[in-house]
């Protein structure tokens, strides 16, 4: 069974970057195996919205954003990593990494 990473990017304008940092998590993801869900939440509003099974479900959560996202009470108490919107565009599978080398920790 593969592991479960959802993710929530949002930025400012929520035109572009939101999508251009969903994509390269989604594509990384699952290159990396991962069964993965991605919520934006951009100038069209929230797309994809994560469930709460989906946040119950999850081996890693991400928080791609900008802004304050809506929602944000439902990953109260919950391990979450917070990336730049830049830096998960420009290296989503060094920050994947990352991530995975601090779980295993």
């Amino acid at each position: 069974m593969a592991k479960k990473l959802i993710a929530l990017c949002a930025c400012p304008m929520g035109l572009a970057h939101t999508f251009m940092a969903a994509e390269a998590i989604r594509k990384t993801a699952v290159a990396m195996g991962y069964e993965v869900k991605v919520e934006t939440q951009g100038a069209d509003g929230i797309k994809n919205e994560l469930t709460a099974a989906d946040i119950r479900e999850a081996d890693i959560i991400i928080h791609a954003v900008g802004v304050t996202p809506q929602g944000l009470e439902r990953f109260e108490g919950l391990a979450v990593y917070e990336v730049g919107l830049q830096d998960i565009i420009k290296n989503p599978q060094d920050i994947l990494k990352e991530i995975e080398a601090d779980l295993e920790q």
